[in-house]
């Protein structure tokens, strides 16, 4: 927080790349450009070549710098650091329009490299469409979509949601949800972690009734 609060600007609180540091293979970067643009694309074949010529380095790191020019960029572009899987359920979950321009530019590319990937975000998509419309006649047949996906996960959510289907329809169609009871829940714990888990139940009840008075009382 002092970072913040001592910024002059807002480029300072900007998270800067570290600069890319020298490694012993950089003497052999315009050679290994060289040979590409000649047509040897073969890292194994490549790293014969450089070692010849004095490199020591291990075969794996001439692999990842030739990994920039299959994608068309140049040899020493940054290599991107590849999102957590927790990272893509986000950007897959997050409407189209409400997405940012790195998310969506980096789910493009990550889409287009893995199918399976692809297919999922397709019936997710599809989904909250549903939700959105609250219309549940695509329902049955989305399963069927799930069940023939072939990825064993969306098969056995499909078995999940068959079992208890009708509830499932009734949350797609009707605008009640149990958010509000979630939320009290939540609220619940909080209070009880605040306290270090220590509160008994009166003085828990004291504690979560006077955060409902101060709730109505300051909206």
């Amino acid at each position: 927080m002092a970072k913040y609060a001592r910024a002059a600007c807002w480029q300072e609180c900007v998270r800067r790349t570290p600069p890319r540091r020298s490694t012993s293979l950089d003497p052999y970067l315009e050679y290994l450009r060289q040979r590409w643009e000649e047509g040897e694309h073969t890292a194994t074949v490549l790293h014969q070549e450089i070692t010849a010529k004095g490199y020591g380095g291990h075969y794996q790191r001439v692999k990842m710098a030739l990994a920039p020019l299959r994608r068309g960029l140049t040899i020493d572009t940054p290599r991107e650091r590849p999102p957590s899987p927790r990272q893509v359920a986000r950007w897959i979950t997050t409407a189209p329009p409400k997405r940012g321009l790195h998310p969506t530019e980096a789910l493009r590319r990550l889409l287009a490299h893995c199918p399976e990937l692809d297919q999922t975000h397709t019936l997710v998509r599809q989904f909250a469409a549903m939700l959105d419309a609250r219309d549940a006649a695509p329902l049955p047949a989305w399963l069927d979509q799930l069940a023939a996906s072939g990825l064993s996960a969306l098969a056995s959510l499909a078995n999940a949601i068959r079992e208890d289907q009708l509830a499932v329809v009734q949350g797609i169609t009707t605008p009640f949800n149990s958010g509000v009871n979630e939320g009290r829940i939540t609220d619940l714990k909080l209070q009880k972690r605040i306290m270090a888990g220590r509160a008994g139940v009166p003085l828990l009840r004291h504690r979560v009734v006077l955060m409902v008075h101060l709730r109505r009382r300051y909206p």
